[in-house]
Order: structure tokens, then sequence, then C-alpha cells
């Protein structure tokens, strides 16, 4: 079989494909034919041994993945063979099978397309535990989006109109505010490229603030960090939760006389911690998940796919910001 191998520290440009040995499934496990790997944000940071998991040479990245259960390992019960799941797997997706602890699975919906569908989990878990869990999202709220034309944010923006609030999308360009506002978004804030001096975060936070209203924004979901978090945090409410989620752009550092000021939270989602610790929890949000897609509510949008062969593309778009949406590599 096909793996995208990641031989040596680096960019996406170390990345090789090379025939491998196919898995064998052992108990507890299940082998998957897959039928794709969307791309994310941990694995332009894995490869780089950037990440805080860093597993051992040669390794495939790809963090979660769609496909067909081809054979059971001993043990394995409700899954059968010819199940459509999807499933996080932290490393290993990029590569044409992959053998999986049948524990980390979640079955596919009749009428849910497979490679739509491996854009699903990570973001859209995220944000439904960011909004949910730790942002105690209630109906008639402003949430303010950092980066909301990326997988996460678009995420953000459909679960955060899903559940009956004013979203206001903050993106780089204008390509990327007309797709958020196709996803749902109210309003729109155009940011310049950080760095920023004193003047240029103090008129980004005015922007901030002029979309979010006079009451200033009840949750911030920053997926970017950098020198754009301080501007986000003075735009928010009274007792107002900041979600840190993630920080592409740096990690802030904070002003914390503002949390008093503003009586707010800045609270972390670390989503992957979260399924390890309370997987029943985890499971009940993703079932919800398929409903709200069911019920066209959310609709994961997958901007470019590539094949195996040029992974390394797709890697390298995500990390150089350029991606709308989902880049999916697939295996057919």
């Amino acid at each position: 079989m096909k793996a995208v191998l990641s031989k040596e520290t680096g960019g996406p440009e170390t990345l090789v494909v090379e025939e491998v040995d196919a898995p064998t499934p052992g108990k507890g496990e299940v082998l998957i034919d897959v039928a794709a790997c969307a791309i994310n944000f941990p694995d332009t940071l894995i490869i780089r041994d950037m990440y805080q998991f860093k597993p051992p040479r040669p390794f495939a990245p790809g963090g979660e993945i769609s496909g067909t259960i081809e054979a059971l390992g001993e043990g394995v019960e409700g899954f059968a063979v010819g199940d459509k799941v999807i499933c996080g797997v932290g490393n290993g997706g990029l590569q044409e099978k992959v053998a999986v602890a049948a524990a980390r699975l979640f079955k596919v919906p009749e009428g849910i397309d497979l490679v739509q569908a491996s854009a699903l989990l990570m973001t859209y878990g995220t944000t439904i535990h960011g909004l949910k869990d730790r942002g105690d999202i209630k109906e008639g709220e402003t949430v303010l989006i950092l980066g909301a034309a990326g997988g996460v944010g678009l995420s953000a923006v459909e679960l955060a109109k899903a559940y009956g609030c004013r979203v206001v999308a903050a993106v780089s360009t204008e390509e990327k505010g007309e797709v958020a506002k196709k996803a749902g978004a109210d309003e729109v804030v155009i940011y310049p490229r950080a760095p920023f001096d004193k003047d240029q975060s103090k008129a980004l936070a005015q922007a901030f603030k002029d979309a979010v209203g006079p009451d200033g924004a009840d949750i911030v979901y920053d997926i970017v960090g950098g020198d754009y978090s301080e501007p986000a945090l003075r735009s928010i409410a009274w007792e107002g939760r900041f979600l840190v989620v993630g920080f592409p752009a740096g990690i802030a550092k904070m002003p914390l006389n503002l949390t008093l000021l503003k009586s707010c939270d800045i609270r972390g989602v670390f989503w992957g911690a979260f399924t390890a610790r309370e997987p029943e929890r985890n499971n009940a949000n993703i079932a919800e998940l398929f409903d709200l897609w069911k019920a066209g509510k959310i609709n994961p949008l997958i901007s470019e796919t590539y094949p195996i062969e040029r992974a390394h593309e797709a890697i390298a778009k995500l990390e150089n910001r350029g991606a709308i949406g989902k880049l999916v590599v697939t295996m057919d």
C-alpha cells in the first residue's frame, strides 16, 4: 500500500510517498480501507517535531480519516466489515490502510459522503466542545470568531448559528469574508496581517468593538492567536468567555488586567485531551453533529482535494494559511 512518510524533520517538502506493508489489526482493532484523510494544523507541526506528540520515524502524518472497515481484529464488537466510519488517529492517516482501535470509531450515517465526512471530526468536534462545554453558549449571544474561513472557523460559524447566536466573522481577505457570510456569518471584519504596532492593535480592537456592538462579544473563539488576540479580548462582553483554540500566528501575551475590567474568563479548548478524559460526552457531541448535519444546519466545506502523491502540497497550503474550509487527501 502507499503511505506518505516523514523520514526526517522538516517541512512538507521532506515528505515522501513509498510502498509499505499493510498493517494487520490487533486485538480490539479494525483495519480500515481509507477513503480520505483531512489535513489539519497539527499535521504541519508534527513533521517539524513541533507538536506535543512526537512519533518515532518513519511515520505518516494525518490525524483524521474516513473509510470502510476491511477486517476485524479479535474481540471487536459493534462493528462489521463494510461499515462506513470516521475516526481520529493522531497520526498515520496518510496511508491507504490503517489499523485503529475500534473504540475510536464513529459510524457514518447513510446518505453522508465519506470524503466529506473526513472533514467533520477534528474541526466540528473541537468546536462543539469549545462552544458548548467550554463556552457555555446560549441562544441570542454574540460570538466573535477569529480565522473564521478555515475548517475550524467555518465550523464555529455554522454551529454558533445553529445554536441561535449572532456571529461576527474575522478573516484576512474579502474572499474569505464571502465564504464566512455564505456559512451564516452576520457581520465580517477584515483584519490586516500582523505584526501590529500599538496604533494598529488599537484600530483592530475598535473594528471588533464596532462589529460586535456596544454590549461586546459574549464569546470570542480564537483560532489564530498572536497579535490578534488582545484586540479581540478588548471587545469582549461583561462576563464574556474568551476561548483559546489555537495559535498559528503565535502564542499571545494577554494583559490580565482586562479580565478584571470585564470580569471575563480565558478558557482553553483542548479537544484531544477531552476525548480521552470524557469519551462518553465526546460521543454524545459527535452524535449531535451528525443530527445537525442531517438537519441541514452544518455542512463541512472541502475546498480542495489532493491525491496521495500530492499530500505535501495540501500540508504546505494549510501551513501558509491559504486554505479555505478543509483540504482533504483522497486515496482513490
